[in-house]
């Protein structure tokens, strides 16, 4: 029993000294000042700024914001989580932009508004603090706001086609094109990709756009997804696409639009080893020059092709256009040529047949990470005299793209025609 009045004795001893500590305790929020009574926000370098000065003495969320003579509110901080001042008071400054809002004789379907600048007029602000144990205390007093630069930076017509590319400069879907209209000069426009993680990747502006950067006008974007540039793509998947503007005092708009990247990649393709096999270094004229070599696809990307396929013989008087199989930008051929040829590695092959390539939309594919062997031959019908003996030598050639180092004057072969 005397235990038990031991223990109560002591619980309302501890309850009053919580009491008397709490009304002791020191005020929350202390020292919130404006260090001017009104603002004129229109980047003009004059008056557009004032600072807000605040004192916490513990932990608490900070919420300022501003009330018009209509009672319409609007907020510069929201539940921003503080820790205590320590050597002074926490100083900020405010230019006349809070979060986004739309007054109520407005509509904008083209694009969000995310900061905007306060309309002219007078406001009542409230430095509010609000502790762990839901303790709030606030400070109130007058702001005027005369000459804003009320004008937003607004975006038209964001465009994003096609909806689903494929960078892998294969030449079908590499880029994909982007256009939109901004109508306040002074103004920076980013475009960027964001994935769901928040991962961003921003998209270049095109150098043949319309408009001059910080201007308003038509704006144009190039995306390749860098692939261009030797990097890998994001990765494939659906992406929000954000145009954003922000102009000099700080409003920012914003629109999306979405874009799906499908087998995106750089495609890298090797004659493997670098090695070629030759039927022979020398032939008579009129007979055939065969060769063998192996093609890697050592990428994540497919690669495409086109034909004619492995096996073909060109006469030599023959070239891949008189074949009817013309130049396609992004296609990758095995190719010969010789010293004594006219034209730029004018025998030409797919990198694979039907055995490995693979059919898309009409178009051929060697699959990522597959070898394909090609062959083909020559069959020389007539020969330059003074250089009967000339070099002969393979290629890999990604047409009106690239012939890598790597992948040119492979394996050369000293070849002798014997004339009769």
């Amino acid at each position: 029993m005397r235990n038990r009045y031991r223990l109560w004795l002591f619980a309302v001893v501890l309850g009053l000294a919580l009491t008397v500590a709490a009304c002791g305790e020191e005020p929350l929020l202390t020292n919130v000042s404006f260090d001017r009574d009104h603002i004129t926000p229109n980047a003009d370098g004059k008056t557009d700024v004032l600072r807000i000065t605040y004192n916490l003495n513990r932990s608490a969320e900070i919420s300022i914001r501003f009330e018009d003579q209509e009672g319409r509110k609007y907020t510069f901080r929201d539940h921003a989580r503080r820790g205590p001042s320590v050597e002074k008071p926490y100083q900020v400054l405010f230019s006349g932009v809070v979060h986004g809002y739309i007054l109520p004789t407005e509509s904008f379907t083209e694009f969000g508004v995310e900061q905007r600048v306060l309309q002219d007029g007078d406001y009542t602000w409230t430095v509010e603090a609000r502790d762990e144990t839901g303790h709030t205390e606030r400070v109130t007093g007058e702001l005027t706001v005369e000459d804003a630069d009320a004008t937003l930076p607004e975006l038209h017509n964001f465009s994003v086609s096609p909806p689903v590319f494929t960078p892998n400069r294969d030449g079908i879907s590499d880029r994909a094109k982007l256009n939109v209209a901004l109508s306040k000069d002074d103004t920076s426009l980013d475009v960027y990709l964001l994935d769901q993680e928040g991962t961003r990747y921003p998209v270049e502006r095109d150098e043949q756009t319309l408009a001059r950067e910080g201007q308003a006008g038509l704006y144009a974007f190039d995306y390749d997804a860098g692939v261009d540039d030797g990097a890998q793509p994001p990765p494939d998947g659906t992406y929000t696409v954000y145009a954003e503007a922000e102009d000099a005092i700080g409003q920012r708009t914003l629109t999306t639009s979405t874009l799906t990247i499908q087998e995106g990649g750089v495609p890298m393709a090797y004659i493997f080893n670098g090695e070629v096999e030759w039927s022979s270094e020398s032939i008579p004229l009129g007979e055939t020059l065969y060769f063998t070599l192996t093609v890697e696809n050592d990428s994540p990307a497919p690669i495409r092709t086109s034909g004619p396929s492995p096996g073909t013989v060109y006469e030599s008087d023959q070239n891949y256009a008189t074949l009817g199989e013309y130049i396609q930008s992004g296609v990758f051929r095995v190719a010969v040529h010789c010293e004594n040829a006219t034209t730029n590695y004018p025998w030409r092959w797919a990198v694979g047949d039907e055995s490995v390539l693979e059919e898309r939309d009409g178009y051929l594919y060697l699959p990522p990470f597959t070898r394909a062997v090609v062959t083909g031959g020559i069959r020389f019908v007539d020969v330059v005299k003074a250089r009967q003996e000339q070099y002969c030598w393979a290629g890999l050639i990604h047409e009106d793209v690239e012939i890598s180092p790597v992948n040119d004057r492979v394996d050369p072969v000293s070849l002798f025609i014997e004339v009769p």
